[in-house]
């Protein structure tokens, strides 16, 4: 079985839509699709995924089921719960002495981070402080309930830290979907924290991520990436990737994001 996990193009967030140059880049990744022998698709609700998994629709003559859970991984952290949490977050703005709530919990500075060895560990970070001051921990684990449901349909049933064939498979699905709901599914399936890959990677937009089951053991199998954040469509469409999900690359960029 493959998986396709595909990021939506360049954002226009206030609209929930895309730029111009990220339609530009859906068109080049609707040109690779046709190359790309998917069989089912599905989509995040949310208008920036729609509008990019069109494209892709269209040139493959198919249509996507839309799935609530595919959206951007929607967890919120309250900073008011904990004035430590000020030192994860120093840029949320605060009003009347309260804080905003924080609902892309993955910006944490790594200056706090890396000194909270728990936030790396498979199940310690499930009993963090942001864990325990917003519903990161029920979000994940209801979306990595849905994502299992879905495997199953497709002969993949969870067991313990791998997958039980009930039957064997060689189709491929594609889900366009979103950055942090892509590294939440990837961190389930290879075991690891998704704070790991929330920091580890970043994925252009229109970027495409392909795993594979692979069953060394008669009816267990285990997932493994064969490319992660593949934007070659767009170097072909001599298209440059987009900075979205990035952060600046010197502190001195001020019209990167910081």
């Amino acid at each position: 079985m493959r998986i396709l996990l595909i990021r939506h193009g360049d954002p226009d967030y206030d609209h929930d839509t895309l730029t111009e140059k990220g339609r530009r880049e859906a068109v080049l990744l609707a040109q690779a699709a046709p190359h790309m022998q998917i069989d089912h698709c599905y989509v995040s609700p949310l208008g920036r995924a729609k509008d990019t998994a069109l494209y892709s629709l269209k040139a493959l003559q198919k249509e996507a089921k839309t799935l609530s859970w595919l959206t951007e991984f929607p967890a919120v952290v309250d900073l008011n719960l904990s004035e430590e949490l000020a030192l994860a977050y120093p840029d949320v703005p605060r009003q009347d002495s309260r804080y905003e709530a924080r609902n892309v919990i993955w910006d944490m500075v790594p200056s706090y981070w890396t000194e909270h060895p728990e936030y790396v560990d498979p199940e310690m970070w499930k009993q963090s402080l942001i864990a325990k001051c917003g519903d990161a921990v029920q979000v994940y684990d209801r979306v990595c309930r849905e994502f299992d449901a879905l495997l199953e349909t497709y002969g993949y049933a969870r067991q313990n830290r791998c997958y039980r064939v009930i039957r064997e498979n060689t189709e491929t699905i594609a889900c366009f979907c979103h950055f942090g709901i892509i590294c939440a599914l990837l961190s389930h399936l290879w075991n690891v924290s998704p704070f790991v890959l929330w920091h580890g990677m970043a994925l252009a937009p229109t970027s495409v991520t392909e795993i594979v089951s692979e069953e060394r053991q008669q009816g267990i199998a285990s997932f493994r990436a064969l490319r992660v954040g593949d934007i070659s469509h767009l170097y072909a469409g001599q298209e440059p990737p987009s900075f979205a999900a990035r952060f600046c690359e010197v502190y001195s960029e001020k019209n990167r994001r910081h």
